[in-house]
Order: C-alpha cells, then structure tokens, then sequence
C-alpha cells in the first residue's frame, strides 16, 4: 500500500504535467484550426504507441520477471533493440507518406490545415519512436519492481518539456509544442536507458523474444482494429466546426492521464505478483490480488467522476479570457467531460481485468471481446454522432469502455472459479 501511495503520488504530478502540455497550447492558442491541426497529427502515432504499450508492457513484464540477471539483461537488450528497429523502420515509411494519411485522418480541414497537420505529424513520428522506446524500458524496470525511477524519470522530463514549451510556443508558434514532446520522450530514453545494465549480445531467438511474439500475435492486429477508436474521433471532428476537434482531444487526455495514474499506482505493480502467483498455480492468491486492487480501482475512478461534477465546471471556469477561450467552449468542454465518465471507470477497471488475463498467458481473450464489442460499437457511435453531435460521441465511447469491462469481468470470474488443472498459467 506504502508503495501504492508513493506511486500514485508520482504518477499524479506526470498526469497533472501531460495535461498541462495541451492545456497550455489552447489556452496560448485559443482552440481553432492550428490547435486542431496539433492535436490530429498525434493520432496515428498515438494508436501505434497504444497498441505498443498495451501489447508490450503487458507480455514482456510477466516473462521478464522471473528471469536471472544474465538472461534479463540479454533479453532485455534484445528486446530493446529490436522494437526500436522495427519503428524506426515504420517512422521512415509513414514520413514518406504522411501526405496521404493526414488527408485521409482530417477529410474535413482546409489546405493549409491539412498541410500544417502533415508537417506536425513528420515531426510527432519522432515521438512514436521514443514511446516504443520508453515502453521497453518501462517494462523492464517493472519487470524488476523498479517503479519508482520509472515514474521519477517521467516527471523530470515532463518537467523539462513543459519549461522548453513555455518558453518557445509565445516565438515560434505551434511547431514548437510538436518538437517539446520530441524533447520530453528524448529525456525519458536518456534516464531510462541504464535500467538495460551492462551490454549483452542481442540473441534473437530467446525465450522472452519467442514467447513474447507468440503472445502477442494473436491480438496484435486485433489490438491495431479496436484501438483505432482516435483515428474515428478525429474523422468525424474534422468534419465539424473548428476547435471541436481539440475540445473532445482534450476532454480524453485528462482521462487519459487519470488512467494512468491508476494503472501505474493500482493495476502496474500487481501484474509481476499476479504472475508469480499464476506461474506457482496459486490460483486463490492470484484471485485475491485481483479482486482486491479492481475494487480500489472502481472506488478511486467513481469519487474522481463524482469530484468533476461537483467542482469541474467552475476550476474550468478559470480558462475564459486565456487564448480566446469563451463561456461556451468552457461549458462544451465539461459537457463532453462528463459525457465520458465512462472513459475513466471502464477504461481503469477494464486495466486491471486485461492484466489478469495476461498475466496467465491468455492475451486472446481480451483481445477478442475488444474487437467484438468495438465492431459492434463502430456504426452506432457514428449514427449517434451525426444525430447528436459531440456530446452523443463522447457518451458512445464511455458505453463502449463499460460494456467491454463487464464482458472481461464476467469471463475472468468464470476462468480463474474453474479448477486450478484448467488454468492455463503463464509459461516461464
């Protein structure tokens, strides 16, 4: 709990910097067509990273934390190495065409917001690197029960990225907002990158490299089709009036970064106990450790939904007269706010239910019912936004994230109440 605490403490200052990075584009910037363009050239890099650090950090922490220090610290070089590979491999050929997946993202923007989305996006692959980067490493102090560097680390740089915006965006203009992220993700590597220790020799064909693609195969093209969910959201905006797109981009990072408050302080450090606790098959441990941190989960995510509506609206209340920010794009922010509770209680709970399943090997299931209930959601969400707009959006997606949490609940309840013999648990 100790741990918990301090995790959540430092996770919270990371959260509370994230937002404030966009935060201080709109309110320097007002939300309008350059802010949009900002924040639609994240969203293919952002659905690469999120398939990355879903797929990566819930696969390679439990295999890597149960090895010996030898074989960690060649895996870990290998597996460090060979992401980074692969992505910058992916940089090169998105950068070459970004032309045509920045117009098919924002059909609805003008030229010149097309192409200043295109030139931000060159630059947010940079980005895309240094989070499959961070993602590895990441795993790797996890994997070790490192989680205090990991989250100390983050904040020094976000720090560091939020003074360099500070200074730069009021001279040079939006670009720069691009280039701090760049910097920030840069850092991260640089602390980051001692936790790999000592050289090793890359060995491809390694335990942790075979296994670990052979578990996330399987849902890694699924993973790619469910967490498509941003590239929908800025389609749709784009065809509406200017800074809706950076209103509902908005509305989802301050969830976002609660999310990650909890996976970090709640969900994260039970994954290596609730892998250990699979691999020796004690099954009524690993019942226990779970049960326990999704009933925290649900208390924290509902109190945070019950505080935004009670005081969201006049703390955001604060922003009007910054940047062009009016009466009306506050109350449509806390609108869209309240829309997505469902974001933060599905979204956080359905972590800590995702990271069971993985944690006994299993990342078919979860993957599974994602693309299940995601292909079911796709048409409905786009009927109700075009018959009620934004706040109809926002409402579809926290339906989405309920609905999912409660089918991976319900099967997880029924695989870990079977007979232990039934049990696959995860092979180390």
């Amino acid at each position: 709990m100790r741990l918990s605490l301090i995790l959540a403490g430092l996770a919270i200052c990371n959260a509370l910097l994230a937002i404030l990075m966009p935060w201080y584009v709109i309110t320097r910037l007002g939300v309008g067509i350059e802010t949009d363009a900002f924040f639609a050239s994240g969203a293919l890099p952002q659905l690469i990273f999120l398939v990355a650090s879903f797929s990566l950090t819930q696969v390679l922490v439990p295999l890597l934390a149960t090895e010996d220090d030898e074989t960690f610290r060649r895996d870990a070089w290998t597996l460090f190495l060979g992401v980074n590979g692969i992505f910058c491999v992916l940089a090169v050929i998105l950068f070459a065409t970004a032309t045509l997946w920045v117009e098919l993202i924002v059909p609805g923007f003008a030229a010149d917001a097309q192409q200043l989305a295109v030139t931000l996006s060159r630059i947010q692959l940079l980005s895309m690197i240094g989070n499959a980067a961070v993602v590895v490493l990441w795993s790797v102090q996890y994997a070790r029960h490192k989680f205090l560097w990991a989250e100390l680390s983050s904040m020094i740089a976000n720090v560091a990225g939020l003074l360099v915006l500070f200074w730069s965006l009021p001279r040079f203009g939006i670009v720069c907002a691009a280039w701090a992220t760049v910097l920030t993700l840069a850092l991260k590597v640089l602390m980051l990158l001692p936790g790999l220790g000592r050289w090793e020799r890359p060995r491809w064909n390694s335990f942790v490299v075979t296994e670990g693609w052979q578990r996330v195969k399987p849902f890694l093209l699924g993973q790619t089709y469910a967490k498509s969910d941003p590239l929908i959201d800025r389609f749709l905006t784009s065809l509406t009036n200017a800074g809706n797109l950076s209103l509902l981009y908005i509305g989802q990072q301050v969830y976002s970064s609660i999310n990650l408050i909890m996976a970090k302080a709640i969900s994260g450090p039970s994954v290596p106990r609730l892998a250990f606790a699979a691999n020796q098959q004690d099954w009524i441990n690993f019942r226990r450790i779970y049960r326990h941190r999704l009933a925290w989960m649900l208390v924290l995510t509902l109190a945070a939904v019950a505080g935004l509506f009670l005081v969201g609206e006049p703390v955001l209340r604060l922003m009007i007269g910054h940047g062009g920010i009016t009466a009306q794009n506050v109350h449509q922010l806390w609108s869209i706010l309240l829309a997505l509770a469902g974001l933060l209680v599905g979204g956080a709970s359905g972590q800590v239910v995702s990271g069971a399943f993985y944690a006994i090997g299993d990342t078919r299931t979860p993957t599974m019912l994602l693309i299940i209930t995601y292909t079911v959601y796709v048409p409905i969400k786009i009927v109700v936004f075009l018959r009620y707009g934004l706040a109809g959006l926002a409402l579809t997606i926290s339906v989405h994230l309920l609905v999912n949490f409660l089918l991976q609940l319900v099967v997880l309840e029924r695989t870990v109440m079977k007979p232990p013999a039934q049990i696959k648990p995860s092979a180390v």
